[in-house]
């Protein structure tokens, strides 16, 4: 009986050293990047005790305060506040910050009521080739959602993405490296106006099989979006 007892107590202290020698190799997982504000983005923000603070602009059937294009928003008695690299917190303080020159020890609350959309360009081997207003993490995922879906000739392996800002540049990702290993990196977020065309099965060159779609499908927008 002692014997039985005395391997049984060995089991358990062999048990609990193998996991924590396993728990000392796996890394503490990474907390999710906060979410940075955006034009576009309808923020609700409260003053305790101050309800002439309160926001009165309806967007599309939403109360709240709209982020324009130039990443600004007005709030009463401070005016112009700016949302570059905000997130929900880091805007409260800048807010308590400013109204602690008007009001005693204010408390207010910021919250994200509804996601601005981003205009993209989704072109080549997916469902529906066309522009889109994609919200959630703006990435490249959620564009060709978006578009349908990769037509059963496109090349996950080979998506070029083509940002705004660089217009004679193009990154290219391999897709499928995220939908069968979870490679967030290929993953990659996309901006107002940036371009992604998957390619087909077969062999293609950039500069005169792609770009020259991109660039008629961004000025063809353009000139509709002027009109």
């Amino acid at each position: 009986m002692r014997k039985s007892i005395a391997i049984f107590l060995l089991f358990i202290c062999l048990s609990i050293s193998a996991s924590a020698a396993l728990a000392a190799q796996v890394a503490p997982a990474e907390a999710p990047e906060a979410y940075k504000l955006r034009p576009g983005d309808i923020l609700s923000i409260t003053v305790l005790g101050y309800d002439e603070f309160a926001p009165t602009t309806n967007v599309n059937g939403v109360v709240g305060f709209l982020v324009r294009p130039d990443g600004n928003f007005s709030f009463p008695l401070i005016g112009e506040v700016s949302v570059q690299d905000q997130t929900a917190s880091s805007l409260t303080e800048v807010l308590r910050s400013r109204l602690a020159e008007y009001v005693i020890a204010p408390r207010v609350t910021v919250n994200l009521v509804r996601l601005g959309g981003t205009r993209v360009y989704v072109l080549g081997e997916v469902v529906k080739p066309g522009s889109y207003e994609i919200e959630k993490a703006h990435n490249l995922v959620d564009a060709i959602t978006a578009a349908g879906g990769a037509t059963k000739d496109g090349a996950k392996r080979n998506v070029y993405v083509v940002r705004r800002s660089k217009p004679n540049e193009f990154q290219k990702v391999n897709l499928l490296a995220f939908l069968t290993k979870g490679d967030q990196s290929q993953n990659v977020a996309l901006s107002e106006g940036d371009s992604v065309y998957l390619t087909s099965n077969g062999r293609i060159n950039f500069s005169t099989d792609v770009l020259p779609w991109l660039t008629a499908s961004y000025y063809l927008d353009y000139i509709r979006r002027d009109k």
